[in-house]
């Protein structure tokens, strides 16, 4: 049945639909485009850095030296730009729910080196206004992808965001985190899983890094031992 599945739905490039070998891949005219990271990251927020990968050495940016997250290691797949960005916004703007499976896959296969066995995996919150208007939260709907892949224990209302906040296109780390101050708390009566329990939060995009931060924050705050981050995509640069 499987290989006649394949053979009247065979595998698609998750970006433009041509024909590809494997499931969940994109085509070689693709995937130059997709920008996906490797080589040597910055350990905390995943930022692609110059020169070799040390063994055994973990490398931070500027960034996170100079301010540190409050989340101890954290990775992305691709970057915003291009091919990646696209697959980012029509997944979260565009109706492309389905997108979260291929994307779960990528993002299981990113986490690896954040050790994730036996965490909790718990999605960014979305305010319910922002929630009834988009009909799902693309955080939510990667955390099960990954879970599934990771076969992992998934909290997906650990954390609320009980108030709108302004829009945050546009502003740097410092005027982000000032909005975010306050705005994501543990969920008054579901955030008992999260007590004692290592982390893997997850969420679509890292710009600046304050929505992981004040969700790193929460967790903390709701018992966890450590939080490690995982997003789909991220910026090339912090702002």
């Amino acid at each position: 049945m499987q290989a006649l599945a394949r053979l009247i739905y065979p595998p698609a490039c998750v970006s433009c639909g041509a024909l590809v070998e494997n499931d969940f891949a994109l085509c070689p005219a693709c995937w130059p485009e997709a920008h996906m990271i490797s080589g040597l990251v910055c350990d905390v927020c995943g930022l692609p850095l110059p020169g070799e990968e040390p063994e055994g050495v973990a490398v931070q940016c500027d960034a996170c030296l100079a301010a540190p997250r409050p989340w101890v290691r954290g990775r992305s797949v691709l970057l915003y730009r291009d091919i990646g960005a696209r697959l980012a916004v029509a997944f979260k703007a565009y109706d492309r729910a389905e997108l979260a499976r291929p994307f779960g896959a990528w993002m299981a296969r990113a986490a690896a080196p954040l050790e994730p066995e036996g965490a909790l995996v718990v999605p960014v919150p979305l305010h319910w206004r922002r929630l009834w208007a988009r009909r799902y939260n693309q955080a939510a709907l990667l955390a099960q992808a990954v879970g599934r892949e990771l076969g992992l224990q998934v909290a997906p209302d650990a954390l609320t965001r009980p108030a709108p906040t302004a829009k945050l296109e546009g502003l740097g780390r410092a005027a982000r985190e000032g909005v975010l101050a306050g705005a994501i708390s543990p969920h008054p009566c579901r955030a008992a899983p999260v007590r004692g329990r290592r982390v893997l939060l997850v969420d679509d995009v890292l710009t600046t890094g304050a929505t992981l931060a004040a969700s790193s924050t929460a967790l903390l705050a709701a018992g966890a031992t450590e939080v490690c981050t995982l997003t789909l995509a991220r910026t090339a640069k912090d702002a």
